[in-house]
C-alpha cells in the first residue's frame, strides 16, 4: 500500500466582528481562527486524515519536504518511516513536529487498511471513553465567568477551564464566584497563561504564590501556567509549597524539555498538544514517563473536532489515573453563546463526536473512526495573516500571533 499523494489544506473562519478582550495591562483582539486538514492518499484509493498546524510555514513544510519524502513509500510501518525521516530532514526540530502531525494520517490509513482503530496501533485501548473538560473563559468580568461555568456544567461537562486576566483581586473573586455557581463537585481549571505576559503588570512569584494559597480554599483542579513556562525551577519552588495542583507543558519546545518538567516533578499535570508538539511519538514518550513518576496527563486541544478525536485514540491506551483529561474547546454556536464562534471546528466531521455524560466515546471503527467532510476546504478559504494580536500598555508594545500556540507573527 504505497502513498500516492500528501496534501495539506489551510482554512480560515473570519469572525463576524473582531473579538476585543481587555485584560490587566492590555488588550487582546481575535480576528479569525485557522486550521489545517492533512490528506494522505494511497495508490489503492484509501485516504487518511490528520489535523495540522494552521500556518503557512507548516503547510510549506508539508508540501516541500514531508510530502516528497512520503510519496511512493509503503505505509506498513509508520514508526520505521519516521525513523528514516528523522535521520534525514527531520533533524530540524520544527520540521520533525510537522512530520509527526502528518503521521496521524498514516495511522488513520493503516487502521483503515487493517480494519482496526488507531488506538490498537498505539498500544491497545484499555477503555472506550475519556473525560472532557469544557474549555472557554476568555477575559470577562467575574460574573461572566461564573455564569459560563454554570452553563458548561449544564451542558454535562464535569469541568470548566477559564483564562483569568483581571488583576489579582478580581482573579480571586472570579474563582470564588465560579465555585458558588457550580457547587462543590465540579472541577475548575484556572489557566493563568496571561499572568506572565502582561508587561510591567506581570504577576511576581510572590503574587502567584499568594493567589495559589487563596485559590486553594475553592478546591481548583489545577492552576495552569501561572509562571513563565520555561522556568522549571520556579515551578518546582511553587510546587514545594503544596498549595494547589499545578499544570504546564503546552509551551515546551522539545522532548528533553518535557522530560525535565516530568523528572524534576515541577508540576502535577503535564499537558501536550499532538498537533504542535510532536504527535503520537512525543505523547507516547510522555505518558510512559508520567506513569513511572506517578504524575498525570491532560491533552491540550485548541482546534477542531478532528484534533480532539486524534488525541483521544492515544489517551484511551492509558488508564484514567495517567491520561486523565482531554480538552474540549466550547465554541459559540447559534444555540449557545460562549467565547466566540468557530463552526469549522465541528463541520470538519460529517457526524458530531459522541459525548455522553461529559466523556468522549471513542469509536471502534477502523482508523480514527470518523468521516471527514472535505467540503470545509472550499467553504472556509484561507485568509493570510495573524489570527490574533496582543497590545500591552506598559511597556507599550503590540505583537501579532499565528498558529495554535500563539507563535509571534513575522509575516514570512
Amino acid at each position: 500500500m504505497k502513498i500516492l499523494s500528501v496534501r495539506s489544506f489551510l482554512m480560515s473562519y473570519p469572525l463576524p466582528e473582531p473579538v476585543i478582550l481587555p485584560f490587566y495591562g492590555g488588550e487582546r483582539t481575535i480576528f479569525k481562527r485557522d486550521a489545517m486538514l492533512i490528506r494522505v492518499e494511497t495508490q489503492n484509493g484509501l485516504v487518511g486524515y490528520a489535523p495540522g498546524q494552521g500556518s503557512e510555514r507548516a503547510q510549506q513544510a508539508v508540501q516541500d519536504q514531508v510530502g516528497p519524502f512520503l510519496v511512493g513509500r509503503a505505509v506498513a510501518d509508520p514508526d520505521a518511516l519516521r525513523v528514516l525521516f528523522l535521520q534525514g530532514p527531520g533533524q530540524d526540530l520544527a520540521l520533525a513536529k510537522v512530520y509527526c502531525a502528518v503521521e496521524v494520517a498514516l495511522y488513520d490509513l493503516l487502521g483503515k487498511a487493517l480494519g482496526v482503530p488507531v488506538s490498537e496501533l498505539l498500544g491497545g485501548r484499555v477503555r472506550d471513553r475519556i473525560r472532557l473538560y469544557g474549555s472557554a473563559g476568555m477575559y470577562m468580568p467575574p460574573e461572566g465567568y461564573a455564569a459560563e461555568a454554570a452553563y458548561i456544567a449544564e451542558l454535562g461537562f464535569p469541568a470548566y477551564k477559564m483564562r483569568p486576566a483581571l488583576g489579582p483581586g478580581k482573579d480571586l473573586e472570579t474563582v470564588r464566584l465560579m465555585r458558588e455557581a457550580t457547587g462543590p463537585d465540579f472541577d475548575l481549571m484556572v489557566d493563568a497563561h496571561a499572568w506572565w505576559r502582561m508587561g510591567d503588570l506581570s504577576y511576581s512569584f510572590e503574587t502567584v504564590e499568594e493567589l495559589a494559597r487563596q485559590m486553594a480554599a475553592y478546591r481548583i483542579a489545577w492552576l495552569e501556567e501561572p509562571l513563565p513556562p520555561e522556568d522549571h525551577a520556579a515551578y518546582r519552588r511553587l510546587k514545594e509549597r503544596d498549595l494547589v495542583p499545578l499544570a504546564s507543558g503546552e509551551h515546551e519546545p522539545s522532548d528533553d524539555a518535557f522530560l525535565d518538567l516530568i523528572q524534576g516533578r515541577a508540576v502535577d499535570y503535564v499537558q501536550m498538544d499532538i498537533v504542535c508538539q510532536g504527535g503520537y511519538p512525543t505523547g507516547r514518550l510522555l505518558l510512559s514517563e508520567l506513569a513511572r513518576e506517578g504524575l498525570r496527563f491532560a491533552f491540550h486541544s485548541w482546534g477542531t473536532a478532528l484534533e480532539v478525536m486524534a488525541a483521544a485514540h492515544l489517551g484511551i491506551c492509558w488508564p484514567e489515573m495517567v491520561a486523565e483529561w482531554l480538552e474540549y474547546p466550547v465554541y459559540s454556536t447559534p444555540e449557545r453563546a460562549t467565547m466566540y464562534p468557530f463552526p469549522l471546528a465541528q463541520e470538519i466531521l460529517r457526524q458530531p463526536l459522541e459525548i455522553q455524560k461529559g466523556e468522549l466515546v471513542v469509536p471502534r471503527e477502523p482508523g480514527l473512526g470518523v468521516e471527514v467532510n472535505e467540503l470545509v476546504i472550499d467553504r472556509y478559504p484561507w485568509i493570510a495573516g495573524p489570527w490574533s494580536s496582543f497590545r500591552l500598555d506598559s511597556p507599550p508594545e503590540t505583537w501579532h500571533v499565528t498558529s495554535d500556540h500563539s507563535v509571534k507573527w513575522t509575516g514570512q
